[in-house]
């Protein structure tokens, strides 16, 4: 046993120092979408990095016809089937959308099934998706594809994990971008189940650290309540920031729709709400009973849920939310003097405050 003592910070945990600035005058002057290239696909990336997570409550395929109004991305949940998705990556296939998969053969055979039937056997951008980064068998999955024609040049995202070492492990095994985070997410409840997890602040400086040195990317994966926390995390390092709990609750998002105790379709919420009615969503952990359930036959006597489902005030169109959070964004430049995303952090100064405790939906979230 040992322990480390040295400080690691969450999000609540700092704040931006703001600094002079000569140059930026107005936030609609700001630029916030981003163009990267990256160490082995050999697809070019622009557009704002933000992406809806790969749950199926916010990886939706509504979710990515709002998004990409707006220049932002999606990666869809894994749980699609490939039918319900070729036409999507038809139609958009000049567009960065993320094919999400696990690392089962089961989940294998459906990855090979719809590369072969899909633009001549490529797939520009894949997120491959586990709870435990750190198993060997990640490390070896990612190996194997990046031997295989098919995917030689496709942008590889690859997590969950929060240290620089498996940050480079990933890479060198063939990793693009690094998904980073253990436990931050709203729904998430790894952190109290098992008492593993990194403050997600410190997860996101120390991968990026790392990936950046090998010429590779990190995406920022749970943990952002607020816009504030959505800048905080380009700040640290970030190249991306994936999102749920903020996306979820919308018109947009999977989950069901209820006027009490009863269920009602989605097109009927704008009826319901002129009438004064009080709308609920769904919104769970991907290792949550509700999710196991769905997509498992249930949880596994081996093992534990480690999510939780709650439900959330009806939020309307996705557009407003995503309007906030890009809004913050800008601001939090303005206030320290970057004219484009790309220097955020190099102008970030972060200053160690005493911890708040706040939430996006605050006391109107019920957890069930």
């Amino acid at each position: 046993m040992r322990i480390e003592d040295d400080i690691k910070l969450d999000f609540d945990d700092v704040l931006f120092k703001p600094k002079r600035s000569e140059n930026v005058t107005s936030r609609a002057s700001i630029d916030l979408t981003r163009t990267y290239n990256f160490r082995y696909g050999t697809a070019e990336y622009t557009g704002i990095p933000i992406l809806a997570a790969n749950m199926d409550t916010t990886g939706t395929i509504e979710m990515h016809n709002e998004f990409k109004k707006h220049g932002l991305s999606v990666a869809f949940h894994k749980h699609y089937t490939n039918d319900e998705l070729y036409p999507i990556f038809d139609a958009d296939y000049d567009y960065p959308v993320f094919y999400t998969t696990g690392i089962t053969e089961k989940n294998h055979i459906k990855l090979l099934d719809f590369v072969g039937k899909y633009t001549d056997g490529y797939l520009q951008y894949l997120c491959i998706d586990v709870a435990n980064g750190y198993q060997q068998q990640l490390v070896n999955y990612i190996q194997s594809l990046r031997e295989m024609d098919e995917f030689e040049n496709t942008v590889i995202m690859a997590g969950n994990v929060v240290t620089s070492d498996m940050t480079e492990a990933l890479i060198l095994a063939g990793a693009d971008i690094v998904k980073v985070g253990v436990g931050p997410g709203s729904v998430c409840t790894t952190r109290i189940k098992t008492g593993v997890g990194y403050p997600q602040l410190s997860a996101i400086i120390e991968c990026a650290d790392a990936a950046h040195g090998l010429g590779a990317h990190v995406c920022a994966d749970g943990g952002c309540k607020t816009s504030g926390d959505v800048a905080k995390a380009f700040g640290a390092g970030a190249d991306f920031v994936m999102i749920g709990g903020m996306f979820a609750g919308h018109k947009e998002s999977g989950g069901m729709l209820y006027s009490g105790s009863r269920n009602i379709d989605k097109k009927d919420a704008d009826e319901a709400l002129r009438a004064g009615k009080l709308l609920y969503m769904d919104y769970y952990g991907m290792s949550s009973t509700t999710a196991m359930n769905a997509h498992s036959g249930g949880v596994a006597n081996y093992r534990a849920s480690e999510g939780k489902r709650v439900r959330l005030p009806y939020r309307g169109p996705v557009e407003a939310t995503i309007q906030d959070i890009l809004g913050g964004l800008r601001s939090t430049c303005l206030y320290v003097g970057a004219k484009k995303l790309k220097e955020l952090s190099k102008r970030t100064t972060f200053v160690r405050v005493s911890r708040t405790h706040n939430t996006v939906f605050g006391d109107d979230w019920k957890n069930q």
